[in-house]
């Protein structure tokens, strides 16, 4: 298990640099652009967002799981790479101006057309990030995604101090890429090919199809907010959900991403070595159970906790002109916290050759949650936000039924696993309460900023004493990297 400590710190390592940067260029932005002009490269990087998951056509996924991977099978990932990524810059070029006038923003053309070269410099790394990603080398990751994060922010910063508007963000997205895409060829795995190849590329269709098609219909369910606000409500509205959504990210960001790229190669790893009996936690479903007991354990005090305070956070973060977002996050919380139990389930569906029960996932809870959009967009932003909850709450539902049908995982199972992080969030929620009924509706930027460390303080200190009294598996965890911080830190005694 050293080995997988080894790839968690390094994910951690690089999601919170990525994450920090990202805070601190949306704290200067915040200020120096406005809700319309972040709506603008918002509208524009969400539609792109939908053309990323075709652009991978499941390349990166089959790389990870396929048992014996040789130079045929790598060239045809490649060849499957370059294909469908060209064709696709085409494709966003050529509607980036129909898709303009059906959202009635003509700056949104030149956003989409200057978005389009992302998907031309994808190919050069396509087969790196996978391969380091099944190799658990988590060090090269680090650096090739910390390069992007490190010139986002830069350019982003100094373009919008410069007057650059939206397109701050756009420049900036593209020398992000272009960053990473220098320290991937310098990082990249010698036995990768340079040249693609033609032949091996129908079971990559294969395989990528359903995964494509379930990655299509899951991104389209994500981008479907920001996409019906944009069309029925406004520019304005839709930063103000997508600030929301921003905040609610902070954990997506900081724990799930970093936990993701670890547990789908130890997922697929462990369904190699050791096929679990069905109805038992054997092999992958191990895994998972455990993976979600730390998810819960973090994301339950850590949702509960945003919830309470949320205004001195988007006071803090934002400024002032963002506070309409706050009542947005208070509901969506609910949605990420229920919804936290199962988020580690597709990585375990994929991984242990469960595609086609993915895509059928993917497609029902998507469908319900456009449905449901549809008909709270008439009604504000605050009613879109409930119905992101109760989409949540159904795609939990839809997940839970499938991991029962087709890992036996039994409801009993899963409320074993989580018992402890529920009486954890219980035990938590007393700073963030209390403060909450304390705060008045108008704050100064140095009472929120005291408000929210001097929580955030108890809160952590509540989490730590909790984990230890109730002897959650995450304590173990916590344990080690203790050790092996003052192993590190602290001068050893030389024995006499």
């Amino acid at each position: 298990m050293s080995a997988t400590r080894h790839s968690f710190a390094f994910s951690f390592a690089e999601k919170y640099t990525v994450l920090l940067l990202g805070i601190i260029a949306s704290m200067v932005l915040s200020r120096l652009l406005t809700p319309a002009e972040v709506g603008v490269y918002s509208l524009g990087a969400v539609l792109v967002a939908l053309a990323q998951v075709v652009r991978d056509f499941g390349v990166g996924q089959y790389l990870i799981q396929e048992k014996q991977l040789d130079r045929v099978k790598l060239r045809a990932a490649l060849a499957t790479s370059v294909l469908v990524a060209w064709l696709l810059a085409g494709v966003v070029l050529l509607a980036s101006a129909p898709l303009a006038r059906f959202y009635d923003e003509p700056r949104l053309t030149l956003v989409l057309r200057l978005l389009s070269i992302n998907f031309l410099l994808i190919p050069f790394s396509a087969l790196t990030l996978p391969i380091l990603r099944r190799q658990l080398r988590f060090r090269a990751i680090y650096a090739i995604n910390g390069a992007n994060g490190m010139v986002n922010v830069l350019v982003a910063v100094t373009l919008a101090l410069l007057g650059q508007s939206y397109m701050s963000m756009v420049w900036a997205a593209l020398a992000g890429s272009c960053a990473s895409l220098l320290v991937s060829l310098l990082l990249r795995p010698k036995e990768l090919p340079w040249l693609p190849g033609w032949r091996g590329m129908g079971a990559i269709a294969s395989f990528g199809a359903y995964s494509t098609g379930g990655g299509l219909v899951d991104e389209a369910g994500v981008a479907a907010p920001d996409l019906i606000i944009g069309k029925l409500i406004g520019i304005d509205s839709l930063a103000l959900f997508g600030k929301a959504q921003s905040v609610l990210n902070l954990f997506n960001q900081a724990i799930t991403s970093a936990i993701s790229p670890v547990v789908f190669p130890l997922f697929a790893a462990r369904d190699r070595e050791e096929k679990g009996k069905m109805g038992t936690p054997g092999g992958a479903v191990a895994v998972y159970l455990r993976t979600i007991s730390y998810m819960t354990a973090l994301a339950w005090p850590f949702f509960l906790f945003l919830a309470c305070m949320a205004l001195p956070l988007v006071k803090v973060l934002y400024g002032s002109q963002w506070l309409a977002c706050v009542p947005l996050i208070r509901i969506m919380c609910l949605s990420s916290a229920v919804y936290s139990m199962f988020s580690m389930a597709r990585y375990l569906l994929v991984a242990t050759g469960q595609m086609r029960a993915q895509v059928r996932l993917d497609a029902w809870a998507g469908v319900l949650k456009v449905a449901l959009l549809l008909l709270a967009a008439p009604f504000g932003l605050v009613a879109v936000a409930w119905a992101v909850v109760l989409a949540s709450v159904l795609r939990s539902c839809l997940v839970y039924a499938c991991l029962r049908r087709v890992n036996g995982l039994h409801w009993r199972i899963l409320a074993q696993a989580v018992r402890k992080s529920l009486v954890l969030c219980l035990l938590c929620s007393a700073p963030p309460l209390l403060m909450l009924l304390w705060l008045p509706n108008e704050l100064p930027y140095a009472g929120a900023l005291l408000a929210l460390a001097g929580t955030a303080l108890a809160s952590l200190l509540c989490w730590i004493a909790g984990i230890f009294w109730l002897k959650h598996e995450i304590a173990a965890e916590f344990l080690l990297l203790q050790r092996k911080l003052a192993s590190r830190w602290l001068p050893v005694k030389a024995p006499h």
